[in-house]
């Protein structure tokens, strides 16, 4: 995976678009002076997390034993389940209920930026080339910062899309990361059975 896929794949599944509404949700009841500020603090916060997964989750799998084409099928695995989810979504909401109140940490920094998927993936980055960290870097905090700018103009977004546009434009994305996943699958189930091939002699 290149940088710039690395930076769409990420994108994708931080799903800004699909989260405008419940961000709009859960922070209607956040005093408005206040609103940006707690935005751009969950933001940062996701963007923390994002990064320790990235730069510490390589030793995490050498930690557990665990090998890139574990980590691919897995990583294959929740994003199509998100992407099922983006497709078809629940009528409950993808929270349930939430706390009422202003939000900290939970839901919107975790799990709606920095959810599993996300986490997932920049674990499948550096297990599939170690040695590209500035470019996992670069993809990263590049998808976090497209995604940031679109949830900080939430309100301009459903104005000018309404609730039906989100909701197409996120279906679409979820088109988008079922294709991706399968070819995660693939290539995660390839390396495995050539990894465990028997030399013929």
């Amino acid at each position: 995976m290149d940088t710039i896929s690395a930076f769409i794949t990420l994108l994708f599944v931080m799903d800004p678009l699909g989260n405008v509404p419940i961000f709009l949700s859960v922070l209607k009841d956040v005093d408005e002076k206040r609103r940006q500020w707690v935005l751009a603090r969950e933001l940062l916060i996701a963007l923390v997390v994002l990064l320790i997964f990235l730069w510490l989750g390589g030793a995490l799998l050498d930690i557990l034993g665990l090998k890139q084409e574990s980590i691919s099928i897995a990583g294959a695995i929740i994003l199509f389940l998100i992407a099922i989810r983006m497709i078809f979504p629940s009528p409950y909401g993808l929270l349930g209920e939430t706390p009422e109140g202003e939000p900290f940490i939970v839901p919107l920094a975790i799990p709606m930026v920095a959810g599993p998927s996300a986490l997932a993936i920049t674990v499948l980055l550096v297990s599939s080339d170690p040695n590209r960290m500035f470019d996992w870097t670069l993809a990263l905090v590049g998808a976090w910062a497209a995604a940031a700018v679109l949830l900080m103009c939430a309100p301009l977004l459903l104005r000018a899309l309404g609730n039906r546009g989100l909701i197409a434009v996120e279906r679409l994305m979820g088109m988008i990361l079922v294709i991706i996943s399968v070819q995660m699958f693939f290539d995660g189930v390839g390396a495995f059975l050539h990894l465990n091939e028997t030399p013929a002699f």
